[in-house]
């Protein structure tokens, strides 16, 4: 069954936007009466049927909400440094928020090349990997910034950074981090995170893992600690 984006959902009735209209009556040729389901970003889901099909203002009939739909009793934020090449960074986005994250930072380190995101792109992305894989719940796209203004910010989470320095002692995150806790996981740029920074996060309660012997991109990095946390949690 199709899933369309609707935040803002309230009540038996919802207009989707042009953008959302058009790829559901002109791209997939929907009709009235079709059944379809809805996803508002707050972790609700909805079934309902087209009511009024029209390519710029269709209108849902809601039929059932599933409230906080397949909630999960733990939270991931990963902090993650931009890339230069943009489209690893979106190939992140996407893969990250198909798996499960619920709020991703970018996060400004001495070897960061590309100090900005683009932000309506990557909001984009995200809507579009919450209807992919049926998630309801919108994860947060957090504004760039400095690593030390980051650890700096207190925090009950269990907070991780992973590197790939051999000079200093890291953990497995099996190890570090357990079923339905809170995470904080840094990634650092291409480069890694200088060692000055790292030795300032481990000040600031931040613990050093690793994602196994092998040297990951950072993109790659930021999947394997998202599918980690997913793992223990299952």
């Amino acid at each position: 069954m199709q899933i369309f984006y609707a935040p803002g959902i309230n009540g038996d009735s919802y207009m989707l936007d042009e953008h959302e209209s058009k790829h559901c009556i002109r791209v997939l040729r929907m009709v009235r009466g079709t059944a379809v389901r809805l996803i508002d970003g707050n972790g609700n889901l909805y079934e309902g049927t087209i009511s009024d099909p029209d390519p710029k203002k269709c209108l849902i009939t809601v039929s059932d909400v599933k409230h906080n739909f397949e909630k999960r009793n733990y939270r991931l934020n990963l902090a993650i440094s931009p890339l230069k090449n943009p489209e690893r960074f979106e190939w992140f986005i996407e893969k990250s928020v198909e798996i499960g994250i619920d709020e991703i930072t970018p996060v400004i380190c001495k070897n960061t090349e590309k100090k900005s995101v683009k932000r309506e792109r990557i909001e984009s992305i995200i809507i579009s990997a919450m209807k992919q894989s049926l998630k309801a719940l919108k994860p947060v796209l957090n504004e760039p910034v400095n690593l030390e203004n980051f650890i700096s910010r207190s925090s009950d989470a269990v907070l991780m950074i992973a590197h790939c320095r051999d000079s200093i002692e890291r953990s497995r995150i099996s190890d570090v981090c357990r079923k339905g806790q809170n995470t904080i996981i840094m990634i650092g740029p291409e480069g890694d995170f200088s060692e000055e920074e790292i030795l300032s996060a481990i000040k600031a309660g931040f613990v050093p893992v690793h994602l196994g012997t092998s040297r990951l991109r950072t993109e790659t990095a930021g999947i394997a600690a998202c599918h980690s946390i997913y793992f223990i949690n299952q």
